[in-house]
């Protein structure tokens, strides 16, 4: 499709806009993520079986909860994905797989001297220290010395000091760092007192999205839910999880061009994890994918899914290219009626067409989907110590929920996330 045709569709959009007109929900549509949650449900052993399905309803309702919470927070969005292609390319081998070593490779840290100058002393360019404006060192054969030998910094102590004094900032606006604290840790490592009163820290990593990193906290959270036996806690993590179990089998959600605009294809996200399956999971899918197993190593278990999302991107991208440029424009995008609303969305034979070319991609991700969840769960209540929940009665939620719930809700048709939007808005 040429520029002139995406821009008079555009214009098109636009004019249908001011009467009827919406779009397709973002993020496998809410369709896609109550579907996986829901089917999830049935992978699971018999000794927790009865208290997911007791809870069913519950757990399929709110697996649309991470979106919606995109619109009430900006630390939401960049759980829902990792642009893993910003840091090189496949396997990826230069980005640490755990947290904080990630955090550590990829932020900043920096002080200001006393004249107001600033400079790096960690992360992924910093600056070797030589500047006797930063150093409280009179004699100049102490500066000679430390320039010939270079400041060494033992790495393994430097995680330790940013795991607990500077990543407990990650929430902050911004990272502002103990002087003391530091100074002390400086002089500890190397002798040298720094002359300074400002110390920050500034995250480079997190804005490409922090996705199997999220994965890994959840499950960590949905164990100790487990074992405190937190019913509310159980259920409100155990669909999200869901949400973000289905997003990381989505190859969208692995890269920078997550929307296809980079790529003239502006609109690919809503395609492929919305409408294909709304018109095809309810006629064709086969979601009954055996039963849920332990897994023995998540850190290993949730970057195996993102970097099977992200080998699949080029067929996604290419296919739809290809075949936008063989069938005529006309057939691609066609009006529909959807409950009382006029949408303007791929056409459905042209849907058919694109799922054929990906020879059941979709289905196979949404599949992957519901294992991979059921195995979450399954794991959190193993490592929790396999509490018994067969006398739990169903839950109901307390006030603090519900009022939780609507704000997020009330943000959510506002409009207005917060962060970085998904390619389907």
């Amino acid at each position: 499709m040429n520029h002139f045709s995406k821009v008079s569709i555009f214009l098109l959009l636009v004019l249908i806009t001011c009467s009827s007109f919406v779009v397709l929900s973002p993020d496998w549509g809410f369709f896609g993520h109550r579907r996986i949650n829901r089917m999830a449900v049935f992978t699971l052993p018999q000794d927790i079986f009865g208290f997911y399905k007791k809870h069913i309803e519950f757990i399929t309702e709110h697996a649309v909860d991470p979106d919606k919470r995109r619109y009430a927070t900006k630390h939401e969005a960049v759980r829902h994905y990792i642009d893993i292609d910003h840091w090189g390319t496949f396997p990826f081998d230069n980005v640490p797989r755990d947290w904080t070593s990630a955090l550590v490779k990829y932020t900043e840290v920096s002080m200001v001297s006393p004249k107001g100058d600033t400079i790096q002393l960690f992360g992924d360019k910093a600056v070797e220290l030589i500047d006797d404006e930063f150093l409280n060192v009179t004699r100049k054969s102490t500066l000679r010395k430390l320039k010939k030998e270079s400041i060494q910094i033992d790495q393994k102590n430097y995680r330790t000091f940013f795991k607990d004094q500077i990543q407990p900032n990650f929430y902050e606006e911004d990272w502002l760092v103990d002087t003391e604290a530091f100074k002390a840790f400086y002089y500890d490592e190397t002798g040298v007192e720094l002359k300074t009163e400002t110390v920050f820290a500034k995250d480079h990593f997190s804005e490409y999205g922090i996705l199997p990193y999220n994965l890994i906290s959840m499950q960590n959270r949905l164990t100790k839910a487990f074992e405190d036996k937190n019913i509310k806690y159980i259920l409100s993590l155990s669909a999200d999880f869901g949400h973000y179990i289905g997003d990381a089998h989505v190859p969208l959600h692995t890269t920078e061009n997550y929307n296809g605009q980079l790529t003239d294809q502006v609109g690919i996200h809503a395609f492929w994890e919305s409408r294909v399956p709304e018109l095809f999971a309810d006629k064709n899918y086969d979601f009954f994918v055996g039963k849920a197993t332990y897994i023995s190593d998540p850190q290993e278990f949730y970057w195996d899914i993102v970097l099977k999302s992200h080998s699949y991107l080029d067929s996604v991208l290419l296919v739809e290219k290809s075949l936008s440029e063989t069938i005529a424009e006309d057939k691609q995008f066609c009006f529909e009626d959807r409950l009382g609303k006029t949408i303007y969305t791929q056409c459905e034979d042209y849907a058919k067409a694109y799922s054929d070319r990906l020879d059941g991609m979709v289905e196979d991700r949404m599949r992957a989907s519901v294992y991979a969840l059921g195995c979450a769960w399954y794991t959190a209540w193993i490592d929790a110590g396999k509490p018994d929940l067969s006398g739990i009665d169903k839950f109901k939620p307390d006030e603090a929920f519900q009022k939780q719930i609507k704000e997020e809700e009330a943000m959510f048709k506002k409009g207005e996330a917060k962060g970085r939007k998904h390619g389907g808005e």
